[in-house]
């Protein structure tokens, strides 16, 4: 007998997000460690809040969701908001209930910030990172990335010249007007891109996109294409 394609408009569950998840999932190691680590960070939260006022994003949460963001390469914080609302998964990671409603992407990005100025999100990061290099969960045999996410991290205008001809406009400070025009751009001229370490950077015309240049495992110099594939230069 062929089943019916009842839309249910409504639906009242008793199960947690806890069951849904499977017993062997890998974020299930994931998120025990990432726990641990926050308890300890716990006192530096209670430090960098009001004892009164309006109740914030708890900092466990965003935490959760900002590594859950790295772990799966999700682009954006809007983009993120979205996975977690409709992902059984990601709630649990996080820690919400299936009823709860999910954070506005600009209030959580204010609270990040928050975060990053305290410097707990680093430390939280670091800690994350080396319990998991000691379980033996990370490799340096082969690395992935997104290549827009490259392009948009190395925007022209977060290369500076060293000699300083070009002075933040009075336009607006937080992103000036700059003419790159006409001018030579590379690692002589320029200070390296602060989001981006010690990758160089190659620019095409006038609020053109940049190119970056990292070394591969072997030491030879690669360029990320359009398509994020590495091409040997």
């Amino acid at each position: 007998m062929r089943g019916t394609d009842h839309q249910q408009s409504h639906m009242f569950s008793y199960l947690s997000p806890e069951v849904r998840v499977r017993k062997d999932h890998p974020l299930r190691a994931i998120r025990t460690m990432v726990d641990g680590v926050l308890r300890a960070l716990s006192p530096q939260f209670d430090r960098m809040y009001a004892s009164e006022g309006r109740p914030s994003i708890a900092p466990e949460k965003m935490l959760r969701a900002q590594l859950l963001q790295m772990l799966y390469s999700i682009r954006s914080e809007r983009l993120l908001m979205e996975e977690i609302d409709y992902s059984v998964l990601f709630r649990w990671f996080v820690g919400l209930n299936l009823d709860e409603e999910v954070w506005d992407p600009t209030v959580f990005s204010k609270n990040r910030d928050r975060l990053l100025e305290a410097e707990v999100a680093k430390q939280f990061l670091a800690q994350v990172v080396e319990q998991a290099r000691a379980k033996g969960w990370t490799s340096d045999e082969h690395f992935t990335v997104d290549g827009t996410l490259l392009e948009a991290w190395a925007g022209v205008k977060s290369f500076q010249r060293k000699d300083d001809k070009h002075p933040p406009s009075a336009d607006d400070p937080g992103n000036p007007t700059v003419n790159f025009h006409g001018e030579k751009r590379s690692n002589r001229t320029r200070v390296e891109d602060r989001s981006r370490g010690q990758d160089g950077a190659q620019g095409r015309g006038q609020g053109g996109e940049v190119e970056l240049q990292r070394q591969s495992a072997g030491g030879e110099s690669q360029r990320t294409d359009r398509e994020g594939d590495g091409v040997g230069s």
